[in-house]
């Protein structure tokens, strides 16, 4: 087994030495019963005020792996990544047990580290939010991310989620900790120090300036924004007119980003992501959509004259896939993936899709199974990936390809248009031979033992 990557900064990312996926908390997970504080009570329908940024200075991929890697990707002409949300393990109920909680996740874990190849694969991990459950707190940190990542040898980025930033306490005018306490501890850290809360394992927290913000990596940008704390009720990212008493800061760093993307995007050099944990749209029979978040994404990038090739959500813990049809014609995946190993969630019943509401088609019926996404560009495309991962294996459910030159979904086996004129197309590589089925997560687990045991034996 290759050596772990060590990042600029001396950035760790995965254990040297994982050992077997645990079957216990090591710390029981009691704070469901913190729903019944008198903080929580008085304050649940209201939102959380949002921390002040470190910076306003976008993040580079490039300060987080080795050069060696980011040569690879530049050299391959594209790149991919991890995107999936809500992956904290958390006991739903008083019948499941703690080891069925910690399988869901560890399932979509180690099937996103099996991916995770020497130099090519993955080059990150972007969390869409719900990292803790059921709050946020910094003792589950072990247990609910650590743990279950250990052997993700990748950066991984985050939004929070409402739950990391739900707050708790005793009495009913102050929280116990401040809101999201624990997800600035663990991911917008000023250094990129060992964390407190690894519980000995060997990651480094991540160096985010906020809670939402711009990461560059080639060929594609993402913007990361948060949606607050509500749990039953809708998103939120901005004050809204008024509405809440939020600062609007989020939709003035939304507009910037997007301005500044705008170049790029228009001369075809990378693609551009708005990730969000509340959906804009869903139909799964808890959650629902957020008009108010729509309301603002829209106004931002009508305002800046772009908007994004793909909108990534968590929150519905399933997979769901609607197409938005903007009136220029641009069509664009809006994706809910919430289904990284918490307490899946049921759909509304529905007639079979497609389903078309307004602007945006519900194109597939929503899958209730753990998985992740792994999401590929060169700038040129834009493709998502869906795969389920259990103890059976790993098993691709749905796939979209946006042509990024015509701002259309492709249909399947369909080409990209012609490069527009005066940029050449990429240069033509190799073919690679065909994949090797994916191996059910328990084989590939036994393969990186037997090949640890071989490392060790030398």
């Amino acid at each position: 087994m290759p050596a772990n990557l060590i990042g600029p900064g001396g950035r760790l990312f995965a254990d040297p030495t994982p050992g077997p996926d645990e079957v216990k908390f090591r710390q029981d997970n009691t704070s469901s019963a913190y729903y019944n504080s008198p903080y929580f009570l008085a304050h649940k329908n209201q939102v959380q005020p949002i921390p002040r940024r470190r910076n306003d200075q976008p993040l580079d991929l490039a300060n987080f792996l080795p050069a060696e890697i980011m040569s690879a990707i530049k050299a391959a002409g594209k790149i991919s990544f991890h995107a999936v949300g809500d992956t904290g393990a958390a006991k739903v109920n008083r019948s499941q047990t703690a080891a069925t909680a910690i399988g869901h996740e560890t399932a979509v874990a180690d099937a996103m580290v099996a991916d995770v190849q020497p130099v090519d694969g993955p080059a990150f991990f972007f969390h869409l939010g719900d990292v803790i459950y059921n709050f946020g707190e910094a003792q589950y940190y072990y247990d609910q991310f650590y743990e279950p990542f250990r052997a993700y040898d990748r950066p991984i980025f985050a939004i929070p989620g409402n739950h990391d930033g739900m707050v708790f306490g005793q009495g009913s005018s102050a929280p116990q900790v401040p809101t999201l306490d624990a997800f600035l501890t663990n991911f917008c850290a000023a250094d990129a120090a060992p964390s407190p809360d690894a519980g000995g394992l060997m990651r480094s927290v991540m160096t985010q300036p906020g809670v939402y913000f711009r990461l560059d990596a080639p060929f594609v940008s993402i913007l990361g924004l948060y949606s607050n704390v509500l749990d039953s009720g809708p998103g939120v990212i901005s004050s809204q007119g008024g509405h809440f008493p939020l600062v609007d800061d989020q939709l003035d760093f939304l507009k910037r980003e997007l301005a500044n993307l705008k170049p790029d995007r228009a001369a075809n050099k990378r693609a551009v992501i708005i990730a969000v944990h509340h959906p804009p749209l869903s139909a799964d029979a808890k959650h629902g959509g957020s008009l108010g978040i729509t309301k603002d994404i829209d106004a931002c990038c009508k305002a800046a004259g772009l908007y994004p090739d793909a909108l990534l959500c968590g929150h519905a813990h399933l997979y769901q896939r609607f197409t938005r049809v903007m009136p220029d014609g641009k069509e664009i995946p809006y994706v809910v993936a919430g289904s990284g190993g918490f307490a899946a969630t049921t759909p509304k019943a529905l007639p079979p899709p497609p389903i078309t509401i307004g602007d945006h088609t519900l194109v597939i019926a929503p899958i209730v199974n753990f998985g992740y996404l792994t999401i590929e560009t060169d700038a040129r495309t834009l493709s998502l990936t869906f795969k389920t991962a259990d103890e059976r294996g790993v098993v691709v459910r749905d796939s979209v390809v946006v042509d990024l030159a015509a701002n259309k979904i492709l249909a399947a086996g369909q080409q990209p248009a012609a490069p527009p004129a005066g940029r050449r197309a990429p240069a033509a590589r190799k073919k690679k031979p065909p994949a090797k089925p994916a191996r059910p997560v328990k084989q590939a687990k036994k393969a990186k033992k037997r090949a640890s045991g071989r490392k060790s034996k030398k």
